[in-house]
């Protein structure tokens, strides 16, 4: 007769039963779960952005699903519960956004038609802000609210005045004509900055066909004595630039690739590559006008829509558009809405961060 002392030490233990089951049949192992950002892709990315109703009628499931991470850092720029939003389409090719804060505007070019639009931020509204305007193409503000524009036909850099009067800022350089402004922005202590490539002298349809007379450049205009110096001249066909939050560095998009240079008081030095862009897939891309966050990094408008790169030169994330993104800037009540100038259309969404500078 089998006592109960007997029944008990033959009883096999958890562990043995559960080493004895694992040996007959082979368990499944669990995957351990890391935390993913949202809208972390899962799978190779498409730069195709996903089909939706533009007029907004449609509403879109959050978070968009167009606002990709790369890196978590993205995280820390993006609004989860906001989509993609296009306020207008019907220009031919849009270029320089600037923000107004004292008007709670936006204005932009579009420099095929030779006009300058405006979004009005309290009612939605679009105009016909300014034409002709010489084929504008970046725009800024200075920190008297006063307007700045680069032209391609005047092959010129502006400031419109409050009484409604033009001023050339810079037109040349050594006597001989500069190519075509492209893009600008103001330093603090009132100097402007510009990029001065030969795209507005190729064709007529952003401008006119004439020979260069001068290497493209980029320029800075002192704000006191309004000289104009040459900074650098190492590059290619300088486009879009932008200061860090601190001044300390320029950016400047350069046929192709993304270079930065020390601020060091009116002079530039130690110019480098900073980024090197690229197409979600393979294949290259390429900034048009940049703008940098108050965390540092660097918003470009470059295929397939929005690109965003962090100070160490990552690409941490991106937006996909349906059209052809040339330029961007931050803007709105608090400077966190990001406004993406694209072809025919523009574009806005709202973020996590805010825009390094005025405009």
């Amino acid at each position: 007769m089998t006592s109960p002392t007997d029944i008990l030490a033959a009883k096999p233990s958890r562990r043995a039963m559960l080493t004895a089951l694992a040996g007959a049949v082979a368990l499944p192992l669990v995957p351990k779960v890391f935390a993913q950002p949202p809208g972390a892709p899962t799978g190779p990315i498409s730069p195709d952005p996903e089909p939706r109703d533009w007029s907004g009628q449609t509403p879109v499931r959050y978070p968009d699903p167009d606002v990709i991470t790369l890196d978590p850092r993205f995280r820390r720029c993006t609004q989860f519960n906001t989509p993609i939003m296009r306020l207008h389409t019907g220009t031919l090719w849009a270029e320089g956004p600037a923000w107004n804060g004292v008007g709670r505007y936006m204005v932009w070019s579009d420099i095929p038609n030779n006009a300058q639009m405006r979004y009005i931020d309290d009612d939605a509204r679009v105009t016909l802000f300014r034409s002709p305007t010489n084929n504008s193409n970046g725009n800024t503000f200075d920190y008297q609210g006063r307007q700045l524009s680069a032209e391609h036909l005047g092959r010129r850099v502006v400031r419109y005045e409050v009484d409604g009067s033009t001023t050339v800022i810079a037109d040349s350089y050594n006597g001989k004509r500069l190519n075509s402004p492209n893009d600008l922005v103001v330093h603090p202590d009132g100097s402007i900055w510009f990029t001065d490539p030969s795209f507005g002298i190729r064709a007529i349809y952003e401008g006119t066909v004439s020979e260069s007379e001068t290497k493209e450049a980029v320029y800075r205009v002192d704000g006191q004595t309004g000289e104009i110096a040459l900074v650098t001249d190492e590059v290619g066909m300088p486009n879009g630039l932008c200061f860090s939050p601190d001044y300390k560095l320029l950016y400047v998009a350069d046929s192709g690739q993304m270079k930065m240079w020390d601020v060091d008081g009116a002079r530039l030095r130690n110019g480098r590559t900073f980024a090197t862009l690229s197409m979600p897939g393979g294949g290259p891309s390429s900034a048009d006008g940049i703008r940098c966050d108050a965390l540092g990094n660097v918003w470009c408008g470059a295929r397939p829509g929005v690109q965003v790169v962090a100070p160490d030169g990552v690409t941490i994330g991106m937006i996909r558009l349906p059209e052809v993104c040339a330029n961007i800037c931050f803007g709105g009540v608090k400077r966190n809405r990001l406004f993406m100038v694209a072809s025919q259309s523009l574009y806005a969404i709202y973020l996590a961060t805010t825009g390094a500078h005025i405009c």
